[in-house]
């Protein structure tokens, strides 16, 4: 479990972001966002882009304030990505499947 989330969350493109909850289902464990915040809190490997994972409402999960959420939103925004009051506005989902195939119309 903990390598498929890893996995996951090395998977996150330079510049992007995922919430907890979709890492886990990434690393085909559904429902797990827990599971994935856990493992982020005990995380040991420096290279891991932990800063790429936020909670499903594009919020930074550390207390704000921190130096780990100064660290988070300094490396979000070293990677050109808005944040805005410890926030990261995520692009809505297309509506419709032409939006998801053929983008904007």
């Amino acid at each position: 479990m903990r390598e498929r989330i890893l996995a996951a969350i090395n998977a996150i493109p330079h510049g992007q972001v995922l919430g907890y909850g979709e890492v886990a289902a990434r690393a085909g464990l559904p429902g797990r966002a827990r599971l994935v915040a856990r493992l982020l809190a005990n995380n040991d490997e420096p290279q891991l882009p932990w800063h790429r994972v936020l909670r499903s409402d594009g919020r930074i999960a550390l207390p704000e304030g921190s130096s780990g959420w100064h660290e988070q939103t300094q490396r979000l925004r070293a990677e050109g990505v808005v944040v805005e009051n410890g926030r990261v506005k995520k692009p809505a989902p297309p509506r419709d499947l032409d939006a998801a195939v053929w983008g904007p119309g």
